[in-house]
C-alpha cells in the first residue's frame, strides 16, 4: 500500500497541481487544471458487493491502476458500503458516488436516503435516472428533476442517465425520447451548475444484454445530447459537460468507444465488478493511438 501511495503522489497530476512541471508557477496551476476536461470512468455496482468485498476492490484498484493523468474514477457501491469505501479511498482521482437519492432533506420516506445523508457520508456524485430506476421502480422525468436539484443543493454533482428502449429506437424515436428526458430533468438548471454535471447515455436495449451500440450509434446520440445542452444554455457550457456512455461496456470495446469525439467517459455495470476488467477500462487507450 505504501509503495502505491508513493508512486501516486509523485505522479504527473500532482506535479501539475503543485506547479512544478514545465516551469509552471503556483499561480498557473488553476488555469492548467481548469483547461482539462478529464474523462470520467464510473463503476456502478448496483446491488452487488458486501462491505468487505467493496473495500477490498477499492484498495486493490487504487494500488494497481497506476497514475491517471487525464481521467477520474468514480465508485458507486450500494448504500451499505458507502462509508467504508469512502474511508478506503486515498487517491484524489478516485471519487465516491451513490446510486440514487430522495429529493427531500428528511422525512417519513421509508427506505429512502436523502442528499444530506449522502453528503454527510462523503459522496461526491449521485447517479440519477438510471434505466433500472425508471423502468423497474417507475421513476419519472419530474421526480428525477427534483432529485437533480437536491443533489446540487447538498453540494454534490449529478450523473444523469438518459436512454431509449429497443422499440423506441426501432420506431425512430431515439432523439425524441432523449430530448424529452433532458428537457424535463434539466428544467430550471442554471448555466453555472449545468457545466458541472455529467450525462450518461445508456441505450436500455444494451444494458446487461451483451449488446452494445456501435461506436457510430453512440457518437450520434452523444452529439445530439451535446447539441441539446447547447440549446438549453450555450455551446461553451455544453462542451464542459461530460457525456458518458453506458451499455455493456467491456475491456474489448472501451478503446474504440472512448475514441469518439463526444464520448467523455464510461458508466460501467457488470464489467466493473472485477478488478482486472474494470482496471483495463480505466486504462483505456483511444483506438488508433499508440504509446
Amino acid at each position: 500500500m505504501f509503495d502505491a501511495k508513493l508512486e501516486y503522489y509523485s505522479s504527473l497530476e500532482h506535479k501539475v497541481r503543485w506547479g512544478i512541471i514545465n516551469g509552471a508557477q503556483s499561480t498557473d496551476v488553476e488555469g492548467i487544471m481548469m483547461n482539462e476536461k478529464k474523462s470520467l470512468i464510473a463503476a456502478n455496482w448496483k446491488m452487488f458487493k458486501t462491505l468487505t468485498e467493496a473495500v477490498s476492490f477499492t484498495e486493490s484498484l487504487q494500488r494497481e491502476v497506476g497514475p491517471l493523468e487525464d481521467r477520474e474514477v468514480v465508485i458507486a457501491p450500494p448504500f451499505t458500503a458507502l462509508a467504508a469505501v469512502r474511508n478506503a479511498i486515498w487517491r484524489a482521482d478516485f471519487k465516491l458516488a451513490a446510486q440514487n437519492c430522495h429529493w427531500e432533506e428528511k422525512g417519513a420516506f421509508t427506505g429512502e436516503v436523502s442528499g444530506a445523508m449522502l453528503r454527510d457520508v462523503g459522496c461526491d456524485w449521485v447517479i440519477l435516472g438510471h434505466s433500472e430506476r425508471r423502468h423497474i421502480f417507475g421513476e419519472t422525468n419530474e421526480t428525477i428533476q427534483k432529485k437533480l436539484a437536491a443533489v446540487f443543493r447538498f453540494g454534490m454533482l449529478p450523473m444523469l442517465c438518459v436512454g431509449e428502449l429497443l422499440d423506441e429506437r426501432e420506431s425512430g424515436n431515439t432523439f425524441a425520447v432523449i430530448g424529452t428526458q433532458l428537457d424535463r430533468a434539466l428544467a430550471g438548471l442554471d448555466a453555472d451548475r449545468a457545466g458541472q454535471l455529467a450525462i450518461a447515455y445508456e441505450p436500455v436495449w444494451a444494458i446487461g444484454t451483451g449488446k452494445t451500440a456501435t461506436p457510430e450509434q453512440a457518437q450520434e446520440v452523444h452529439a445530439f445530447i451535446r447539441e441539446r445542452c447547447a440549446s438549453l444554455w450555450d455551446k461553451m457550457i455544453a462542451n464542459r459537460i461530460r457525456i458518458m456512455y453506458g451499455g455493456s461496456v467491456k475491456p474489448d470495446n472501451v478503446d474504440v468507444l472512448m475514441a469518439q469525439t463526444d464520448i467523455d467517459g464510461m458508466l460501467v455495470g457488470g464489467a466493473s465488478l472485477e478488478v482486472e476488467s474494470f482496471k483495463r477500462i480505466v486504462q483505456y487507450q483511444p483506438f488508433g493511438e499508440t504509446n
